[in-house]
């Protein structure tokens, strides 16, 4: 689990409410649910019209990966794979067919699947590579809904605020009515602004890290595989391969 998103959104949200507090306001002043509508439905639909279909559910889906991202036990993944060459030297390249009929990862288990055909080390690096980068052409998708979010937000928060004031406009005969519309114009901006800072950009930039610690996953085990696949020494490929836990 992701801790740090968890303490990040809360340093967020308790600055934001205690300075208001400081100031002398109070957390009703910051609970308009007209501005909330205005704000979280507008910059919905723009998403919504802006985004595949298969891109927007993909990025609901992606939404966990904040609190829990996919793992990617780099160490354990670079032990396998050097197991899986001192295999491949003792027993041949058959030997790892009982490995990859276990194998959970789909990514893992279709390069091994290509080793044990006899495939050559070029042609598995650029089988994989395409999956690789299809992989990432779609997660990076799904990280970008929650980019345009952020784009569009503080957009919608001014016309929440324009909004707001054309209501005011409309009632300087009534007092009782000026209070609320500009209070729906101001804190129709604080959600926009504060929707996308604190909470839509930030998100789209811990997915696209996930999804770069997924992209040079992968490319270790290719880079293991291929390895497999040219013979090398299991010393070489272990030494080759501890660059990626160089972090």
């Amino acid at each position: 689990m992701d801790f740090l998103s968890i303490i990040g959104l809360l340093i967020g949200l308790v600055a934001i409410i205690g300075g208001n507090f400081l100031e002398g306001g109070h957390i009703g002043s910051l609970l308009q649910l007209t501005a909330f509508l205005i704000v979280a439905g507008g910059t919905l639909g723009a998403v919504v019209l802006q985004s595949p279909q298969r891109d927007f559910i993909r990025a609901i889906k992606m939404l966990a990966w904040i609190v829990v991202p996919p793992r990617t036990d780099n160490e354990v993944v670079v032990e396998k794979i050097i197991e899986w060459s001192k295999i491949a030297r003792k027993e041949g390249l058959l030997g790892l067919e009982d490995i990859a009929d276990e194998e959970g990862d789909p990514f893992t288990r279709k390069g091994l699947q290509m080793l044990i055909d006899g495939s050559e080390p070029e042609t598995i690096r650029m089988v994989l590579d395409v999956d690789i980068g299809t992989q990432e052409n779609a997660y990076m998708a799904g990280a970008k809904v929650y980019e345009a979010a952020g784009g569009y937000a503080p957009t919608i928060g001014i016309l929440g605020a324009v909004m707001g004031l054309i209501h005011v406009m409309e009632n300087l005969s009534d007092p009782s009515k000026l209070g609320a519309g500009i209070a729906v114009a101001f804190v129709a901006t604080i959600y926009g602004v504060a929707g996308a800072n604190l909470f839509l950009l930030p998100i789209a930039g811990k997915l696209k890290s996930v999804v770069q610690r997924q992209v040079s996953h992968n490319e270790m085990i290719l880079d293991g595989l291929v390895s497999i696949a040219e013979g090398e020494n299991p010393r070489s490929i272990e030494s080759k391969l501890l660059g990626y836990l160089a972090e």
